[in-house]
């Protein structure tokens, strides 16, 4: 099992710089953003800092979109990251969320995020691809490489990842949920002629390490929310009897709206309809002992990394704690 950090490109980005190179040094292996350059600061100047603060860790969204930069520019710039500093990034994609609906516009399609993602891996790894109607190759690369981690959690998007990415992130750390779309990422990779072992799976969820159960779920409670956002869209296109698993679907029925000014942070008005069950099975809470048995749990699951948002009030203390207690044990 490998172990990823999440942060938020909160300034002043030198904190991302530092915490990322702590988390490395404790033993993580990737690190990963939110990339919402409105919200936030724009992470690929980040990444560069943190590569080069950094020996060998993994960095990249989770997740980008298609729709906010053109394809060219998001493959010039893990290109140029990779150039730098020896491919050592990886490319988190989605359909978009924040990113896209606080400038106006709706996430984007899948047949549209099935195309970004094989044009901007082909540009980054240096090979000719038809883009906007014309054939175009970044003349400079060299030994490139590039994997596409999709975000996915309905049936559509998860047959998706099976047929065309190098990765799958779920997010969230729900064991029955993960089964399911690890399950339905494998037989859809199988059915289009693909190795189900080939395809990476990356489970995303918060992390506390503490004893305060009651203080931890307050904390983690925006995650819910978060993942609401995107189960809103399911009901609304699967209905609640739909193909989605009722563990993802049924604690929605209390959403009343998001806003994106909390998006992410704890206390997060948006989340009061989240309640407890919803955090103790979405997210990792409790000693560490607790920890490890969650985790341990997914590996048994197929999952091949956890990357932990942390986004609380003892963001250290919890770094310090998978690096002393969870990341030892769970290998």
């Amino acid at each position: 099992m490998d172990f990823g950090v999440v942060l938020q490109t909160d300034p002043p980005a030198r904190e991302v710089v530092r915490l990322m190179a702590e988390a490395e040094q404790r033993g993580f292996t990737h690190g990963w953003t939110f990339d919402s350059c409105v919200l936030w600061q724009e992470p690929f100047v980040i990444y560069s800092q943190v590569l080069a603060a950094t020996n060998s860790l993994v960095v990249g969204p989770m997740v980008t979109n298609p729709s906010t930069r053109d394809w060219s520019v998001t493959a010039s710039l893990f290109a140029t990251l990779n150039d730098m500093f020896g491919n050592r990034t990886v490319c988190g994609i989605g359909r978009g969320d924040s990113a896209r609906r606080v400038i106006g516009q709706k996430p984007a399609t899948l047949d549209v995020l099935r195309d970004a993602m094989h044009v901007i891996r082909e540009l980054a790894e240096g090979r000719e691809v038809e883009h906007h109607g014309a054939p175009v190759r970044i003349p400079w690369v060299r030994d490139g490489r590039l994997e596409m981690w999709m975000a996915a959690y309905g049936p559509k998007a998860l047959k998706l990842v099976g047929e065309h990415a190098d990765g799958f992130i779920l997010q969230t750390a729900d064991p029955a949920i993960a089964k399911w779309t690890i399950d339905a990422v494998r037989d859809a990779a199988k059915a289009a002629g693909r190795d189900p072992g080939g395809i990476t799976i990356c489970v995303a969820a918060p992390a506390y390490v503490g004893d305060d159960l009651a203080h931890q779920r307050d904390q983690l409670r925006w995650f819910g929310g978060m993942v609401g956002n995107h189960v809103a869209d399911l009901v609304a296109r699967y209905g609640e009897s739909g193909p989605v698993p009722h563990e993802l679907t049924d604690y929605i029925r209390g959403r009343q709206g998001y806003d994106y000014a909390h998006h992410g942070k704890a206390g997060n008005p948006s989340t009061d309809f989240v309640p407890d069950e919803i955090v103790d099975r979405f997210c990792l809470l409790g000693p560490a002992s607790a920890h490890v048995d969650r985790i341990a749990e997914l590996t048994e699951l197929g999952v091949d990394q956890f990357a932990l948002y942390l986004m609380h009030d003892q963001r250290e203390k919890t770094l310090a704690a998978y690096g002393d207690d969870v990341i030892p044990h769970a290998r």
